[in-house]
C-alpha cells in the first residue's frame, strides 16, 4: 500500500503554460517553454514540453496561460487537467474590413499626395 493514509492525496505535480492549440473536445495542448544548457557547447538552448490537456469547461482559447495538475490517465495520451487560467489571452475584436477601407489607407498612382513635390523642383535649378 501507499504511505499516505486514508483520506489524505499525494502531492502531484503542476506546471504553467501556455495553450497552443484547441485539438478537440474538451482536449488542448500546453507548451511549456524552458532554457538548459547543451551538455558538450554549453550554449543555452530553447525547447519546449507539449502536454495533452483534459479543460473540462472548454474554457480556454489559445494563448491563454494556465496552470495544469498531473492526473490519472483520462485517454491515450492525456495525462493533465487544467486547474486554472491564470491569464487570458490578448485578443483583438475581428472586424471585417471592405475594399473601400483598404483603398483610403493605401497610396496609389491614381491619388494625388498631400503636398506638392515644390521643394523637389527647387534642388534642380
Amino acid at each position: 500500500m501507499s504511505s499516505a493514509t486514508a483520506g489524505q492525496r499525494t502531492k502531484r505535480k503542476t506546471q504553467i503554460g501556455f495553450v497552443s492549440s484547441r485539438s478537440g473536445d474538451k482536449s488542448i495542448k500546453v507548451t511549456i517553454a524552458y532554457k538548459t544548457p547543451h551538455p558538450l557547447y554549453h550554449k543555452v538552448v530553447n525547447r519546449q514540453t507539449v502536454l495533452h490537456v483534459h479543460d473540462e469547461k472548454n474554457e480556454t482559447k489559445v494563448g491563454d496561460k494556465v496552470e495544469v495538475m498531473e492526473t490519472r490517465p483520462l485517454s491515450r495520451l492525456k495525462r493533465w487537467r487544467v486547474i486554472s487560467v491564470l491569464q487570458k489571452a490578448v485578443a483583438a475584436e475581428g472586424a471585417a474590413v471592405s475594399e473601400t477601407d483598404v483603398a483610403a489607407t493605401v497610396p496609389t498612382k491614381t491619388t494625388k499626395p498631400s503636398e506638392p513635390a515644390a521643394p523637389a523642383a527647387d534642388a534642380k535649378s
